[in-house]
């Protein structure tokens, strides 16, 4: 049975009460902030008299009850029903939301505009339940309708305000021709709009705002990346040879070995301090939790990275400026083999409402180039991934990458299902050498 306890727990003389839900085995409890203000000397003293109180006091006392009794009442309630996990840990926070925002069906009704409901999931991005079942959507997620937000305007310009119930498989058709033919973006980048078009429509729908009935048959999702671009061992090492007289570039390549060493995104890599270096049981290890993503990795230090950061990490430098440093190292070290990829092209000229121009943003043209022109700090990632496929178990790269699946980690390498057979016929054919040479030796008596 669990049990609601309400707390004082702030050094303020004035402040919110906390409220605890806990079972009897003390296994599993969550904690909230309510809304309910009281004072340190009313809820540590007066609560505590049984006798002597003056009507003031009484009063307060019954007050205070008042707010107390409905919540626990629905906190209670909504524990049966919801029965939430114990590493469901937003749970109560949620709850406490529900209760204070209850949905009013006399509240004005949401716009049906488009442009409206994008606007809106960005406004309440906070209180939204993000992929690890917390509260708050991730920055990346946030831009990401952000740029949705500024698309949508742009395509609707010389167009009727756009509403939700228009977004149906014609729409969609001619959405994705203009994002790709009209304005250069790569397939995966519109088909991900198609994507967040699509959740936009549903979190209307929730709201009772009419959608379209093709709604469901749309068609997002994600293409196989063709153009995985890596380095290899061999360039690796070139890189790592190479007679630098430039101190940027000595420190950007540590930052390239670093990262091609430890499978991180670029501004999760370029984050590290001397504060996610550990000692664990003996072990040194690299613990940082990825922006993305919220998890928590713990990583190794070995010979290499040991190797690396013996004089501590590389000084700290902007995205930016390492992207245009990785790109010289592998023009230095002739990284020139023409690579099928997308590189920066000239900036669109996009029009104002007002008519006035401005710069748009950059456009990456598919086309062939020199490797190390396409080069930038996702390389460090991929490399790591790419490198170690088939040396190291899947699921300890999968745990350094971050990569919730097998899939997800094969589609990002670009490997197919044939590699992934080949890897299990290859060990099968190593098993089979092992038993072999095993019946071939003889006990040498001594």
């Amino acid at each position: 049975m669990a049990r609601v306890y309400f707390l004082y727990r702030s050094q303020k003389d004035k402040a919110a009460l906390k409220v605890r839900i806990q079972l009897e085995n003390n296994k599993q409890q969550f904690e909230a902030n309510t809304q309910i203000h009281t004072t340190k000397i009313f809820w540590n003293d007066t609560r505590k008299k049984q006798r002597g109180l003056s009507g003031v006091e009484k009063n307060e006392i019954a007050a205070i009850n008042k707010k107390l009794d409905p919540l626990e009442n629905y906190i209670l309630e909504k524990f049966e029903i919801d029965n939430p996990k114990p590493e469901q840990k937003e749970w109560l926070k949620l709850t406490l939301i529900d209760y204070y925002n209850p949905t009013d069906e006399t509240d004005i009704k949401r716009s049906d505009l488009l442009t409206d409901n994008i606007q809106h999931i960005i406004d309440t991005a906070n209180i939204r339940k993000n992929a690890q079942n917390n509260l708050g959507l991730s920055k990346s997620r946030i831009n990401s309708y952000k740029n949705l937000l500024k698309i949508i305007e742009r395509y609707q310009e010389k167009k009727q305000s756009l509403r939700i119930k228009d977004f149906n498989q014609t729409f969609a058709n001619n959405f994705l021709k203009w994002l790709i033919d009209d304005n250069g973006y790569a397939d995966s980048y519109a088909l991900k709009k198609i994507d967040d078009l699509k959740a936009v429509c549903r979190d209307a729908e929730i709201d009772n705002i009419e959608v379209n009935k093709q709604l469901s048959k749309i068609k997002g999702g994600k293409i196989s990346n063709e153009n995985i671009i890596y380095l290899n061992e061999s360039e690796l090492e070139k890189i790592e040879n190479l007679t630098l007289e430039s101190d940027k570039l000595e420190n950007a390549r540590k930052w390239l070995l670093l990262g091609c060493n430890l499978g991180q995104r670029g501004s999760d890599l370029l984050s590290l301090s001397a504060s996610n270096i550990k000692t664990r049981n003996g072990l040194h290890v690299i613990e940082l939790e990825q922006q993305k993503t919220k998890a928590k990795i713990s990583i190794p230090i070995l010979d290499k990275t040991a190797e690396i950061i013996k004089n501590g990490l590389p000084k700290k430098i902007s995205i930016q400026n390492f992207n245009f440093y990785i790109k010289e190292l592998c023009k230095i070290a002739e990284l020139n083999e023409p690579t099928k990829g997308r590189k920066a092209a000239v900036r669109k000229e996009v029009k104002r409402v007002k008519g006035e121009k401005k710069q748009g943003h950059i456009r990456r043209k598919l086309g062939t180039y020199p490797k190390h022109e396409l080069t930038s700090s996702h390389i460090c990632r991929r490399s790591f991934a790419s490198n170690l496929y088939g040396k190291m178990p899947t699921s300890l790269i999968m745990r350094i990458t971050g990569h919730k699946t097998e899939k997800m980690l094969l589609q990002y390498i670009g490997k197919s299902d044939l590699d992934y057979a080949q890897q299990i016929a290859d060990f099968y054919e190593l098993q089979k050498l092992k038993a072999k040479r095993e019946t071939t030796l003889k006990v040498v008596n001594q």
